[in-house]
């Protein structure tokens, strides 16, 4: 079964989210080999959202209580953060509801700036890295890359992020009401990362032409000369801090990169600069929420930036959700469909079985020919259409046990075991990790799971 453990924007402090992003990402390994339940793991972190994808073996009803248990303890430990913060932001998500939730959020519609373009990238980064360490597995395969499949249509078929949004597009928009001339703006950029780049193409794109960069990791950057920008070393930051008017940060260094003392001295330094904006995209905190307090620098950060997301477009965002909708629903009907297969496999072997005993008899008695035999077999396979269809049809209408029964009954044929259904898991997919809110927080999932 597939079951999805997701705190995002919506439900948790951009605080949390960044401690998560920092610990999240490294303990998927440990899941699937320390647990019991876990057969699989995808975890995704962004920097509006932490969320695991679970492929839970389930003898037990409390199987999928327990892993999602592991996952949070396990989670809590990397990210040091207290185990009943993390329960208290975490939503579980079981059933049809996993499939609907990551197309959702794959498409961008789950997004801070809904139709983003990173997202998509992003998620198929996280079934990657799941491939490397070996965490996937056949069902989360399935999922992630159906997930991928409906993001592209979504993108091509909707409105919904035509414009290429992104944070990134969005803080520069913000960032319009200060800056009156582009062309003249001297621009230091903090990372050489995928950010980064995206950064730097959707300044030009706004008619910058003045960048430096700085690479926290102190090494030489391929970026710099890639693009044609002097690279700035660690001696030398304080002076470019002081000759900059933005300063963007996207990097993913784990610690602050730029602190107050930085711009304390920069606006120290000769010929400095009386005022500078500061956009921090990093998560963690590139920036230190210190630098606000200096004279003369304004500080953007995703927390900011998220409070000034755009509202909906109505109409595309409507059509997109439709097609995430009917792409959740197909992949479901095609998941319980399968848990036929065996069974329509099997009905299939007997009755060709049969037939090949009976043309092997035929044979012996010398009454037999191609033709005869091709009739046959064409005959068997018309008879067989029905039924195969119809056992299909049984399984989308959930009754798929019954056609199973029904062939037992009728010729004694016994299936293969399937793979176990996915199922809703109800109040317990939400366990009890503690905290004084942990009553509370198993009535919401509780609910949660009846409303799906």
């Amino acid at each position: 079964m597939l079951i999805c453990l997701t705190a995002s924007h919506r439900n948790a402090s951009f605080t949390l989210l960044e401690k998560l992003s920092i610990g999240a990402p490294s303990v998927a390994p440990s899941l699937v080999d320390d647990s019991n339940f876990i057969q699989g793991a995808v975890v995704l972190a962004t920097c509006n959202r932490f969320e695991a994808y679970l492929d839970v073996d389930e003898p037990l009803t409390a199987g999928s209580a327990l892993a999602a248990r592991e996952v949070i303890e396990a989670v809590s430990r990397a990210s040091d953060v207290d185990p009943a913060d993390v329960f208290e932001a975490v939503s579980v998500l079981s059933g049809d509801a996993v499939a609907e939730h990551l197309f959702s959020v794959s498409s961008g519609l789950e997004s801070v700036v809904v139709g983003e373009d990173e997202i998509a990238g992003q998620v198929k980064r996280a079934l990657q890295t799941a491939r490397v360490e070996g965490t996937t597995s056949s069902a989360l395969e399935r999922l992630f890359q159906r997930a991928s499949h409906t993001s592209r249509d979504v993108k091509t078929k909707t409105g919904v992020g035509g414009a290429g949004r992104s944070l990134v597009r969005l803080a520069l928009d913000l960032a319009e009401s200060r800056v009156t001339d582009w062309s003249g703006t001297r621009i230091l950029l903090v990372g050489t990362g995928k950010y980064a780049r995206v950064s730097l193409l959707a300044l030009q794109e706004r008619g910058a032409t003045e960048f430096s960069v700085y690479s926290p990791s102190g090494r030489i950057a391929p970026f710099a000369a890639r693009h044609g920008i002097p690279q700035i070393w660690a001696d030398d930051l304080v002076a470019a801090i002081a000759a900059s008017d933005v300063i963007v940060t996207a990097s993913q260094s784990p610690v602050a990169v730029l602190t107050a003392t930085h711009f304390a001295d920069a606006q120290a330094a000769p010929d400095a600069l009386e005022r500078r904006l500061v956009i921090d995209l990093g998560l963690p905190r590139n920036v230190d929420p210190a630098v606000s307090s200096v004279a003369g620098v304004e500080l953007l950060d995703l927390e900011t930036i998220s409070l000034h997301a755009p509202i909906d477009e109505f109409a595309s965002t409507t059509s997109a959700r439709a097609m995430v909708d009917e792409a959740a629903a197909e992949y479901s009907a095609a998941r319980v469909e399968a848990e036929v297969t065996p069974a329509v496999v099997a009905l299939r072997s007997h009755f060709f079985d049969v037939l090949d005993a009976e043309i092997g008899r035929a044979k012996g008695r010398g009454d037999s020919s191609p033709e005869t035999e091709a009739a046959l077999r064409h005959l068997v396979g018309v008879l067989l259409h029905t039924p195969s269809v119809r056992a299909r049809e049984l399984a989308r209408a959930g009754e798929g046990e019954s056609f199973v029964a029904a062939l037992q009954s009728l010729f004694g044929v016994k299936p293969a075991p399937a793979v176990a259904p996915i199922a809703h898991l109800g109040a317990a997919a939400r366990p009890a990790v503690g905290g004084p809110s942990a009553g509370a927080a198993a009535s919401r999932a509780a609910d949660s799971s009846a409303a799906s």
